[in-house]
C-alpha cells in the first residue's frame, strides 16, 4: 500500500496580521508628562530671568557728585578722614573691587554718611546683611530692619535704626548684583531716610 500525500488544498496567508486595537493612553501619565514639561518651562524661564538680571546690573558704577539736590558733597578734611574710614570697614568685611565714600550736608547743617562698593554679588541680600551689621556702637546694632520699595534700579533696598547720643538714626542701604551702598542719616527721621537714599542712588549708581 503506496502512501500518498495528503492534499489540503490551497490555503492562503494573509501577509498582514490583523491589527491589535490601539491601547487607551494613560490620563496619569500625560498629566505627569504635562506637569514635568510646564516645570522644565518655569524652571528655564527663571533661569532665564536671573541670568538677565545679573547681566544688566553686574556693571555699575559709584560716583558720588557734587550736589544731589539739596545736598552738599562736604570736602573737608573731617568729612575725608570719615568717608576713608567707612570704605575701609566696608572692604574688610564685604569684597568689593571698588569702594567709594561721601559726606553729604544740607542747608540745615544735617549730614548725610554714605559709602558704597562695586563688584559682582552673587547674593546681593545677603551681602546687604552682612554690610548692616558693620553699623554698631556700644547700645547695639542696627534693628527694625525692613525691606522698601526699591525704585527704578530695582535690587533690594533695606532700612533701619541704630542707637547714637541724639537718639535713634535711620540707617538705609540698597544692593544689586553690581553694587552695594549704605547710608546714615543722624538727625532724621526714618521715614525721610528712605526717599534720601533712593535719591543719592539715582544720582550716584550708573549701569
Amino acid at each position: 500500500m503506496s502512501e500518498a500525500p495528503i492534499d489540503i488544498g490551497h490555503v492562503e496567508l494573509s501577509a498582514q496580521q490583523p491589527e491589535e486595537p490601539p491601547r487607551p493612553r494613560s490620563k496619569v501619565r500625560l498629566i505627569l508628562l504635562s506637569t514635568l514639561a510646564a516645570a522644565a518651562l518655569a524652571g528655564t524661564a527663571a533661569m532665564g530671568w536671573s541670568a538677565w538680571r545679573i547681566v544688566s546690573q553686574k556693571d555699575a558704577t559709584l560716583t558720588p557728585p557734587g550736589q544731589i539736590g539739596a545736598l552738599r558733597l562736604d570736602e573737608g578734611d573731617d568729612a575725608r578722614s570719615i568717608s576713608e574710614y567707612m570704605q575701609n570697614a566696608l572692604s574688610a568685611d564685604v569684597d568689593v573691587d571698588k569702594t567709594v565714600g561721601a559726606v553729604y550736608t544740607d542747608a540745615a547743617g544735617q549730614n548725610i554718611l554714605f559709602f558704597g562698593g562695586t563688584t559682582l554679588f552673587w547674593t546681593p541680600e545677603a551681602d546687604l546683611d552682612t554690610a548692616f551689621k558693620l553699623i554698631s556702637d556700644n547700645e547695639g546694632a542696627v534693628r527694625d530692619i525692613r525691606e522698601v520699595p526699591a525704585g527704578s534700579l530695582g535690587g533690594t533696598v533695606k532700612c533701619g535704626v541704630t542707637a547714637s547720643d541724639d537718639g535713634d538714626m535711620p540707617v538705609c542701604g540698597w544692593a544689586d548684583h553690581g553694587s552695594l551702598a549704605l547710608a546714615m542719616f543722624p538727625g532724621r527721621q526714618l521715614s525721610d531716610a528712605a526717599p534720601l537714599l533712593i535719591q543719592i542712588r539715582d544720582a550716584t549708581q550708573k549701569r
